[in-house]
């Protein structure tokens, strides 16, 4: 495999990426004891939360003294919407964002210009360190709207001086016939949605590695390294991994170096990050996997103290960037976890056997269902085009032996013929869960 070649970096994004570690944890104190002090003044929710703990604004000496503050959850601003975690009147505001709303009202966030221009140099910062350099055209297949994912993207495009395609999602062939047409040699997509746009490139007779994009900028869902490793084979360009939150900021909290590709490099002058045990709450050792946590200390509309992202995470010391810690990939949420006969399942586990085996496409999904009263998991795999029948039961077979012996549970496992899975162009859906309605 021979991937595309980036320059060397002869410089870096902006100053703070060259830090000492004694000036980025003054800097990082600093910027949490005025954080606290804003929302402690200016938003009612934390004014309560803080006075209900015994703790002011005063009593952040330390970094330590974070574990004071309270955590902030999902439920917590959609219990204040739509303004009511706003630390600045709702007009002092230049945009808000919001999530879908799926499973509840939706949460809002809000950004004064201040906050856009720190989003839209963060976005910048993620791109540089991805291997993007001023004047290379991306395109930009995350979706646009209320959504955060296009929008901060885009900004973030034009703030390194490169040219952005602003697609957005959906619309597979004008995505393909575009980057055929116009060449950008990067692309931000969510890695689900850019396997798909793949699989219509190979339906037109063409070869993925043949397009013109040398670098992909990937996130809005936890995907694998095997996953990498097959797109950067088949695609010969790079694959990096971006993360962000809407509730913290949107895309652009972290960015994986292209020259090193070992994990997420958080920019912890914006957020201070935490590692707990989902369910006791409490720091876990350096270097463990639990949630991570996230305090947005620089954004002024909407301040976020400890926010609970779900994610399953560890910290890692620094490597390209040394002064900035290191997330590793993303494994799953804690609220993405299937416990199926005692034992925890992750879909990301199940992808990581799904490409191992040849004959199968990166297309599956996990469905759940309670036919009596134990769980059971079905996994259904879309087979490569033309596998025959009998050839999807053998790999049906063998996928069913690998979960069994690497994870530890049973599952019936189903080999569909091309297309037998959705297509996303957001997020894969990678969980069904029928067991409310057995």
């Amino acid at each position: 495999m021979s991937l595309p070649t980036i320059e060397p970096r002869p410089d870096l994004y902006d100053d703070a990426e060259n830090w000492s570690v004694d000036q980025l944890r003054s800097e990082q104190l600093s910027r949490l004891q005025d954080c606290v002090r804003r929302a402690y003044e200016g938003v009612a929710h934390y004014r309560r939360a803080l006075d209900e703990r015994g703790v002011h604004p005063d009593d952040i000496r330390t970094l330590e003294d974070v574990r004071l503050l309270p955590f902030t959850t999902k439920a917590d601003l959609r219990d204040n919407y739509p303004f009511r975690m706003f630390a600045v009147p709702r007009e002092h505001c230049v945009r808000v964002h919001a999530s879908s709303g799926t499973t509840g009202r939706p949460t809002v966030v809000g950004y004064t210009r201040k906050d856009i221009d720190t989003w839209a140099d963060l976005v910048a910062r993620c791109l540089r360190a991805a291997g993007v350099r001023p004047g290379d055209m991306v395109h930009v297949a995350y979706g646009y709207g209320l959504f955060t994912g296009g929008l901060g993207a885009h900004y973030g495009v034009e703030r390194l001086g490169c040219t952005a395609i602003p697609m957005s999602g959906g619309q597979t062939e004008k995505q393909i016939q575009l980057i055929r047409e116009l060449k950008p040699s990067v692309i931000m997509v969510t890695p689900s949605y850019f396997l798909a746009m793949m699989d219509h490139v190979k339906s037109l007779g063409l070869d993925p590695s043949e397009t013109s994009l040398q670098i992909g900028v990937f996130g809005a869902e936890p995907w694998t390294q095997a996953m990498r490793e097959e797109i950067e084979a088949e695609c010969q360009m790079h694959a990096t991994d971006i993360f962000g939150l809407s509730e913290v900021m949107g895309p652009g909290v972290a960015q994986e170096c292209v020259e090193t590709k070992d994990g997420l490099t958080l920019w912890e002058d914006h957020f201070y990050p935490e590692i707990i045990d989902p369910i006791t709450e409490e720091p876990v050792p350096e270097g463990e996997e639990g949630e991570l946590v996230l305090t947005a200390m620089t954004r002024e509309a909407m301040p976020v103290l400890r926010y609970r992202t779900r994610d399953l995470t560890r910290l890692m010391p620094g490597t390209a960037r040394p002064s900035f810690r290191r997330m590793a990939k993303i494994t799953g949420r804690s609220d993405d976890l299937m416990i199926v006969r005692g034992v925890n399942v992750f879909p990301t586990q199940i992808e990581e056997i799904v490409l191992k085996v040849d004959g199968l496409t990166p297309h599956f999904q996990c469905v759940l269902t309670r036919p009596g009263r134990m769980d059971e998991l079905t996994v259904n795999i879309e087979g490569a085009p033309g596998l025959p029948p009998e050839r999807r039961e053998v790999l049906a077979r063998d996928v069913a032996h690998r979960i069994k012996s690497r994870i530890g549970t049973s599952a019936q496992v189903v080999v569909l013929a091309e297309g037998g899975i959705e297509r996303s162009v957001g997020k894969a859906r990678r969980i069904v869960d029928h067991r409310q309605l057995d």
